[in-house]
């Protein structure tokens, strides 16, 4: 079994039946609409497709791929599996498993901006990994927010055709694309909806949900002095030493493009004696 399910089809250029404001908001790290996101897709996935669930195999759900820091997706998921383990449960059933592909590599390029080609070439040139004999036999469910191209879930085919998985997938989006005469740039239309400048990121990691993804970690570390001093002094502290511990765990001290301010965040932690 390959098949796919979203809950928001998008059709035009202007009318949604989604929030892009909330949108935006979740993909730059607010934790609030993804459980909001999560319980929607999960109720839209159940009235529509519960009986994919009637199996007595078990359920992997897994995030788009990523190395350190998760993608917004992985609280999509997160918040997900919490709906499907209840609905298990009542159901006198095992709950599911929360698994992932990893990824290797990292890239600066705004990925929102590209084709499918274009998305498609980039992350080629990524490497990737997954547990074939875990996920045997089991119905693996990969969840991501937004299919715009497909390029992902292309890439996620590829790996497992390449590793011979056998198993059943689904692959779950909150909103896909369906009217491929819009732009695929459409996608940062929804990205940047609410969240256009350095002041509105401030905001954001003032809320109380807020939790890093990779999204912000790299808006972060790609922006000139002057607005990273400025983001510096509007948050808090413990923040911006927990940025520096991710920056690093994913490898962004080796990109160029991010080495002024992961020095800057460094000479701030030695400041402070750590």
């Amino acid at each position: 079994m390959n098949k796919r399910y979203s809950l928001h089809h998008i059709h035009s250029a202007d009318e949604f039946t989604f929030s892009p404001e909330e949108y935006s908001y979740f993909k730059y790290g607010d934790r609030s609409y993804a459980a909001k996101f999560a319980k929607e897709l999960f109720d839209g996935f159940i009235s529509a497709h519960e009986n994919i669930l009637n199996t007595n195999k078990e359920i992997v759900v897994l995030p788009s791929p990523y190395m350190a820091i998760p993608t917004a997706s992985n609280f999509l998921c997160f918040y997900f599996k919490k709906h499907l383990d209840f609905y298990l449960f009542q159901k006198g059933k095992k709950s599911s498993i929360l698994s992932k592909i990893n990824r290797n590599h990292t890239y600066t390029t705004d990925y929102g901006n590209l084709s499918f080609e274009d998305r498609k070439n980039l992350i080629a040139n990524d490497t990737y990994y997954l547990d074939k004999d875990f996920l045997r036999g089991k119905l693996c469910i990969f969840i991501d927010d937004i299919k715009i191209t497909g390029s992902h879930e292309f890439t996620v085919n590829k790996i497992l055709d390449e590793y011979q998985v056998e198993a059943d997938f689904l692959f779950m989006y909150y909103a896909e694309l369906m009217n491929f005469d819009l732009d695929p740039k459409i996608e940062n239309y929804f990205n940047y909806y609410a969240v256009k400048n350095v002041e509105h990121v401030a905001e954001v990691m003032l809320k109380p949900a807020f939790q890093f993804n990779t999204r912000i970690v790299k808006y972060i570390l790609g922006l000139d002095s002057g607005n990273f001093d400025y983001l510096s002094s509007k948050v808090k502290k413990e923040q911006m030493d927990h940025l520096l511990e991710l920056a690093i765990s994913n490898n962004y001290h080796l990109i160029k493009e991010y080495e002024n301010n992961i020095n800057t965040l460094t000479q701030t932690e030695l400041y402070y004696g750590y």
